[in-house]
């Protein structure tokens, strides 16, 4: 009876006493509330803005103030931003961590059950980049569906011209570039001499344009000509809509505090910038270097479009991560140890799904071919580990450098990794020279030979 006793005054604990839980649904939003605080303290509410706002009168007629609700699909942006202008503090939780518990069985038991676990302190909020950063992302993801969707309508020109065997792709680089298009326009306008259609290649082209004369003999039928047609015409128009998505991008990021006003310093990669063909149409990298004061694209792996990335998905200030182990281990970039009975049962990666950790990756791939510090440490990784775990181990090391970076407003240098290296090869031969005593040997430096 002690010990029951004991257990109920554990369980009365309550660090949030001003705590509410809420289970979100596409169509009903259930509330739960402490006991103590409404006549009925479980309700439900409908997903409809007015009963969006009736849900916050309620809760602040309730004295509360701190508000948890699991991350469901979109169903919780509206409510979340609704509770947030009112001045509730609201903890987005990972789903993962609101496992289901045998005996809970309703939405009714979920929101009481979110409630007591964000009462007794045992919830965490999810991070999310202030309500700024949050607007270009929004936008920026939504820049990335629009280019996969012109991407589509690329490859319906490809089988297009492929079915007609016009072979332009071995002859161009982009089939949508410059030349490309003025070739295609001009077949769709009825042109069929192929030497004709060859003379509409830029200078810049570097195939004979004999060559590409013989590209341009194909059959040409009516109906793969209507689906060049309108594959064309899709592929321009969703153009169009990244053209008018990039302008209020630039608008959003303009109104944006500037963290320095020194002009950009210069370049410290060896190699010059070029902007990539998905690029916005205004200076990014520009841009992105007023806004985090620092040049984030002088570290190896990482390009406009990745320092963009991780802009919208982080934001500026990563001092809301008490450590650089602690931002790598949010992106999933880290080994996760799981120790039972004294025995470490796996020491894989999370499995996370984070667009900034993708983009981290796909840089770390990047680097495969590349000279310097970060070329050598990932070739070094993949001869010990393999492409997969060496693709994570470099991504891991950016994501620690991009944190100090970000944190210090310091420009990236190699200086660090190449004292490191030197003291590591220090100690490696202390380590040798020692091992050779113990034996009763003595090591010498073998002398440089002059060529």
């Amino acid at each position: 009876m002690a010990k029951r006793k004991e257990k109920q005054e554990r369980r009365s604990v309550v660090l949030e006493p001003d705590a509410a839980g809420i289970d979100i649904g596409a169509e009903e939003i259930y509330v739960a509330v402490p006991p103590d605080r409404a006549e009925g303290s479980t309700r439900r509410f409908s997903s409809f803005t007015c009963d969006l706002h009736a849900l916050a009168d309620w809760l602040g007629r309730c004295r509360i103030q701190s508000v948890a609700m699991e991350s469901t699909g979109v169903y919780w942006i509206p409510l979340f931003q609704i509770l947030e202008e009112r001045g509730f503090k609201v903890y987005l939780v990972n789903a993962h961590y609101l496992k289901s518990v045998p005996g809970r069985k309703s939405d009714v038991s979920d929101c009481q059950w979110i409630q007591y676990l964000h009462s007794v302190g045992l919830l965490r909020a999810s991070f999310r980049p202030p309500e700024a950063i949050c607007a270009i992302r929004t936008l920026w993801r939504h820049r990335g569906s629009l280019l996969e969707m012109a991407a589509e309508h690329i490859l319906h020109m490809q089988k297009a011209l492929s079915q007609m065997n016009l072979q332009l792709h071995h002859v161009l680089g982009d089939t949508t570039g410059t030349s490309g298009q003025a070739i295609l326009d001009a077949i769709l306008s009825g042109k069929r001499d192929p030497i004709e259609l060859a003379q509409l290649c830029h200078s810049r082209v570097k195939s004979p344009r004999d060559k590409v004369a013989q590209a341009l003999v194909g059959d040409y039928r009516p109906e793969h000509l209507f689906t060049l047609k309108q594959s064309l015409e899709g592929y321009r128009y969703y153009q169009k809509l990244i053209l008018e998505l990039d302008q209020e991008t630039a608008r959003l990021m303009q109104a944006l505090p500037s963290a320095t006003e020194h002009p950009m310093p210069p370049r410290t990669k060896a190699t010059a910038y070029h902007r990539q063909g998905n690029d916005p149409c205004f200076d990014l990298r520009r841009e992105l270097y007023r806004i985090a004061g620092v040049d984030l694209t002088d570290i190896p792996g990482i390009s406009a479009a990745t320092a963009q990335v991780m802009l919208t998905e982080i934001g500026t200030d990563v001092s809301r991560f008490r450590n650089a182990s602690a931002f790598a281990s949010w992106l999933g970039l880290c080994p996760e140890k799981r120790i039972s009975g004294g025995k470490v049962l796996s020491c894989k990666t999370r499995q996370v799904k984070h667009r900034a950790a993708t983009a981290l990756r796909m840089g770390a791939n990047s680097l495969c071919r590349a000279k310097g510090y970060f070329g050598e440490f990932f070739r070094r990784m993949r001869a010990k580990l393999g492409t997969a775990q060496a693709i994570t181990a470099t991504a891991h090391k950016i994501a620690r450098i991009l944190y100090h970076v970000l944190l210090t407003k310091e420009p990236y240098t190699e200086t660090i990794f190449h004292r490191c290296d030197e003291q590591a090869q220090q100690r490696a031969e202390m380590r040798l020279r020692k091992q050779a005593a113990r034996l009763g040997f003595q090591l010498l430096p073998i002398p440089a030979t002059g060529e």
